[in-house]
Order: C-alpha cells, then sequence, then structure tokens
C-alpha cells in the first residue's frame, strides 16, 4: 500500500476498508495521504441514516453481506486499551470464500455512493461522509504526533499531591491521612473507606444525615466535619486512579502521549477514546504539558459553540443576527433580551437547548420563544420526534437512532439513571436528548469540517496537530510559526461554517493562546 501511494501522489482520494488500520501503516513509513474514504466509517453513517441503527456491524465484510442480501457477520470485539497491539489482535472480518478485498471494496464503494445519492439531502451526506473520513485521518496523525508530555514534571506533581508512595499498592500518604482524618470525623472507633460510597452513605446515616448519593454538589450541601477531607480525598483519588504513576507508565513514553482517538464514538458523533482519558485531562495535570523547546502550544476554544450552530441550522434571523456580530454572544443576547444580564442570557440559551424546562427556565423559554421563534422551534420539533420514537438528524445526516434501538448510555443517560423507555418518563428523557443531538452533533459535524481545513491549513508547515475534543484544539508549533497557525485556525472555522450550513452571517470564533504549558492557556 505504501509503494502504491508512493506511486500515485496525485490520487484525487483514497479509497480503503479502514483509516485506523492502514493509515497508520502509512504513517510509520513515511508515507502521507491527502484524502481518503473510509468505506467502515461510511457504512456505519448509512446504517444510521437509512434504518436508524446504531453499533451495527461495519466492516468491509458486514457491508458486503448487505449489499448481496447475506447474513451479516459480526465485528470482531474491539481491542482493549493497551500501549502497543496485541500479538494476537483478531484480524479483519474475512470475506466470503472467493471474493478478494480488491473486488469487495469496489463493489461496496459504488453501492456506498448509490445509497449516499438516496439520502434526504445528498449533498450533505456526500460532505459528512467526507468530513468523517478526514477526521479519521486527523486521528491518526495525531496519535502518530503525540501531545507533548514532560513526565518529570507529572511525576513532581503527583509527589506534591499525594505525596510519597508506599509499597504493595497501598494509598499514597496524602490520600492515606485524609481517610483517617474522614473516619476520626465521624468518631472514635470508626472505620470509613472513602473511596466505597455505600460505607460513606452508611457513615453519615449514623450522624443523623441522610444522603442519596456522594456526588460532590451533595456533599457541599453538608455541615459536618468529614465534608471538607472528603472532598479532598475523592478529588485527589480521581487524580491517583486516572492520572496517577500506573498510568503516565503505561501511556508516556518518548516525551509524548498517544492515546487511540475514535473519531465518531458517540451517536452524536463526539470524539471518544480507547484508554487514556485524553478527552478529560484535568487542569492540574495540563502542567505536563509543555512544549518542546523552542516550540509552542497554539491552544484555541470555540466561543460559544453550540449556540452559534443552534443559530445556523434553525435560520432564525435574530439569533442568527447576534450570532454574527463578532461579540460575546451572551452578552449581546442578554442586551437585547435579558435586560443586561449575561449569566441569565447564557442560562436561558443553554436551557432551551438541553432542555432544561423547570424554575426560572420557563421564563427564560417563553422569553426566547417570543424573540428567537425559529431557533425554538427547531429544538422543540427535535424534542417531539424524539419523544414520540421517530429519527432525529443533524444538519448534514448524522442520525440518532429511536428509543427502542438505543441504550440508556448512547441516550445521555447513566444506566442507573434511566428511566424505561416504554414509560412517559423515558419518552421525555429522550426528547431532552434530541433536543441537544440536533444542536451537539451539527457541531460535531461542523468540528470535522473545521479540523479538515485546518490539517490542510497546516500541511506546507512544520507545526502538527496534536490535541482536539469537542470545542478545542491544541497545535505544537516552532515558535516561528505559532502566528501562522493562530491565522490557520481563525480561517478554518469560518471556512467550516460556510460549508456546513452555506452563506450565513454566524460567525464562529476561536479564542486563542499560544503557550509553553497547556496549562497556562485561559
Amino acid at each position: 500500500m505504501a509503494e502504491a501511494v508512493r506511486a500515485c501522489p496525485d490520487a484525487e482520494r483514497w479509497v480503503w476498508r479502514s483509516t485506523a488500520e492502514t493509515y497508520r501503516k502509512l504513517l510509520a513509513a513515511g508515507v502521507r495521504v491527502e484524502r481518503c474514504y473510509d468505506v467502515e466509517a461510511a457504512e456505519a453513517l448509512l446504517i444510521g441514516h437509512e434504518e436508524g441503527q446504531s453499533g451495527q456491524p461495519r466492516s468491509l465484510a458486514a457491508a458486503w453481506a448487505r449489499l448481496h442480501r447475506l447474513p451479516v457477520p459480526d465485528d470482531p470485539p474491539v481491542r482493549g486499551a493497551e500501549t502497543q497491539p496485541s500479538l494476537f489482535e483478531p484480524g479483519p472480518v474475512p470475506l466470503p470464500p472467493g471474493v478478494d478485498e480488491f473486488t469487495a471494496l469496489l463493489a461496496v464503494y459504488a453501492g456506498q455512493l448509490e445509497r449516499t445519492e438516496r439520502a434526504g439531502h445528498p449533498g450533505r451526506m456526500r460532505l459528512l461522509l467526507a468530513a468523517e473520513s478526514a477526521g479519521m485521518l486527523v486521528a491518526a496523525e495525531m496519535r502518530r504526533s503525540g501531545l507533548p508530555w514532560r513526565a518529570d514534571v507529572h511525576r513532581e506533581l503527583l509527589d506534591e499531591l499525594l505525596g510519597e508512595r508506599y509499597p504493595g499498592g497501598l494509598e499514597p500518604r496524602r490520600m492515606a491521612e485524609l481517610a483517617e482524618e474522614v473516619s476520626r470525623a465521624f468518631g472514635e472507633g470508626v472505620r470509613v473507606r472513602p473511596d466505597l460510597p455505600g460505607e460513606i452513605v452508611k457513615a453519615f446515616a449514623g450522624a443523623g444525615i441522610a444522603l442519596r448519593s456522594t456526588r460532590k454538589w451533595e456533599l457541599q450541601e453538608v455541615r459536618h466535619p468529614a465534608v471538607a477531607p472528603l472532598l479532598e480525598y475523592k478529588s485527589l483519588y480521581r487524580l491517583h486512579t486516572a492520572h496517577g504513576w500506573a498510568w503516565l507508565q503505561q501511556w508516556v513514553h518518548g516525551g509524548r502521549f498517544r492515546p487511540e482517538y475514535l473519531p465518531g464514538g458517540t451517536v452524536s458523533g463526539r470524539w471518544t477514546t480507547n484508554g487514556g482519558g485524553a478527552l478529560q485531562i484535568p487542569k492540574v495535570v495540563r502542567r505536563a504539558v509543555v512544549a518542546d523547546p523552542g516550540w509552542r502550544l497554539v491552544v484555541a476554544d470555540a466561543e460559544q459553540m453550540e449556540p452559534r450552530v443552534l443559530a445556523a441550522v434553525s435560520r432564525d434571523r435574530g439569533l442568527m443576527e447576534v450570532a454574527g456580530s463578532g461579540r460575546d454572544l451572551y452578552a449581546d443576547l442578554a442586551a437585547r433580551a435579558f435586560g443586561g444580564d449575561r449569566a441569565q442570557a447564557k442560562l436561558g440559551l443553554l436551557g432551551a437547548i438541553y432542555g432544561q424546562t423547570s424554575g426560572d427556565a420557563l421564563k427564560h423559554m417563553a422569553d426566547l420563544r417570543r424573540r428567537y421563534p425559529d431557533a425554538v422551534e427547531y429544538v422543540d420539533v427535535a424534542a417531539r420526534a424524539g419523544e414520540e420514537g421517530r429519527l432525529v438528524r443533524t444538519w448534514l445526516g448524522r442520525t440518532c437512532p429511536p428509543a427502542s434501538v438505543a441504550p440508556p448510555d448512547e441516550a445521555g443517560l447513566p444506566q442507573e439513571e434511566a428511566p424505561a423507555y416504554g414509560s412517559t418518563a423515558g419518552a421525555r428523557a429522550r426528547g431532552r436528548f434530541t433536543r441537544n443531538f440536533v444542536v451537539q452533533g451539527s457541531a460535531a459535524d461542523w468540528a470535522l469540517l473545521m479540523l479538515a481545513a485546518l490539517r490542510r491549513s497546516l500541511a506546507p508547515l512544520r507545526a502538527e496537530l496534536v490535541f482536539f475534543q469537542h470545542d478545542e484544539v491544541i497545535v505544537h508549533a516552532p515558535a516561528e510559526e505559532a502566528a501562522t497557525v493562530a491565522g490557520a485556525v481563525a480561517e478554518a472555522a469560518e471556512l467550516a461554517g460556510r460549508v456546513a450550513f452555506g452563506e450565513t452571517p454566524v460567525r464562529f470564533p476561536f479564542s486563542t493562546a499560544v503557550v509553553e504549558c497547556y496549562a497556562d492557556a485561559k
């Protein structure tokens, strides 16, 4: 494959089974591909669009079987998070005897092109498939480049916050001290393990305090001497288990953190990772993300991305005007509809998107509905469709499956809190999710186009994309290229807005910081 790519450097687009599998080998051989079409990624999106199915087999063999109305083979199990692939990692799902991969690839690709043209908005679906494939290229390249990571700085902060480690897997010194303090707060002879919620609830019950959970917000409302050390313990426990010494040893090598990114890992299109927690790097740990000598981190955050996307997809004239002013969207909205109160404007608009319908949210919704009727109606329609079990799609065509085929975690609800989907409560929960899905999912689609445009702009430079999560991107660049990169981010955002949503007044600004350490970015 590498030799074929080198022989045809001007190919318009490479079609292959899986970017994660194929492009990783090409990058290792020093080959960079400009554009590709990922058959497996396309199959997942097309199955979702046509049948409202999520998580169905997406392999080349599965696509071939669907094309010929044969039994569809299951996909292999997802490989667990490892620093390196296992020697016994399963290969691709085999094709039927007598069918070679090249023949199957051509047939499936042609079939997918025909299916794309049958979509409700074929132009948008073509764009979505191209964007998803571009995201696959970005993910592979980011894993290859890695996020700069100073292991020595990480160890220093662990020693500072957790104290020295004890042999035999015992808790670090500071956590052990806090555990002892929590126990003493409940009285002489009481032993409580702060990492066990059941013991914490029982201990507070013994003190006459009824807790429904041990979540931070609930504990903060309790007046008891155990609360302060317990909250500190919980914070350090998360650090120790998620980004402690074991994590550092497993994930950081050669000054780089290289997680395996999974574009489209959620129903809404947001990315996930196969281990490593790359999309949830705590602020304190960001002290270890340091640029190489002579280089900088260009950290860019999209400003109020989802409200701007709502303006673009709903075509609400009033909200598009606010989102196109070039100013702080919430402050501008407050001046127009909330008496200058930015906090209330933010609460009201996000409440409309996320379906908050109690307390002051009702008043905010009434204000928004009167001033921005098309925007509120857009999410209301999505909510009603979700409640009724119908398919809901993003602007480009990514599909949210109906409740009957969506497990609670994919509906945006924890398993233990998700009501039965046949119930009225389940329908309402589904409606809240689909209300947000049409905005959040369209934002995820826009972000893919932004990444594709930025990747193309960075191609002539030494700068590298090294991190992406939802509305934030980090580029590792030589100091002399930092200003150029910052400009490229802004241009990519505006281009993505035009390509995704057409010519609208809506702007998609980024707050950009050029820093040596990720923790210094505001």
